[in-house]
């Protein structure tokens, strides 16, 4: 299975500036990580901000983050202009 790809542009995708902000309000990017749960979904943990979230699939996920950020930064005047997600796989293997 190929790594999805993972960044979400939220100036098209899921925010808007609040009132009274310009571009200058926006912040960069927002970075979350995302590990894969042995039961096939998906978690997510913002880097930076306390932001968590999970789905059964990327879809799912990638919807759940947008929802998830828009409600974090819901009554800030600054707010990111992009999301990345990082998926990390851990994986062990065998040495013989």
């Amino acid at each position: 299975m190929s790594a999805p790809t993972g960044k979400l542009d939220l100036a098209k995708d899921a925010l808007l500036p609040g009132p009274g902000c310009n571009k200058l309000c926006s912040m960069k990017e927002i970075v979350f990580e995302v590990t894969q749960e042995p039961d096939g979904g998906f978690v997510a943990e913002c880097l930076t901000e306390s932001i968590f979230t999970q789905a059964d699939d990327w879809e799912e996920l990638r919807k759940n983050v947008k929802e998830a950020v828009a409600a974090f930064y819901f009554d800030r005047p600054e707010r990111p202009s992009s999301i990345r997600l990082h998926l990390v796989r851990d994986e062990i293997l065998a040495s013989a």
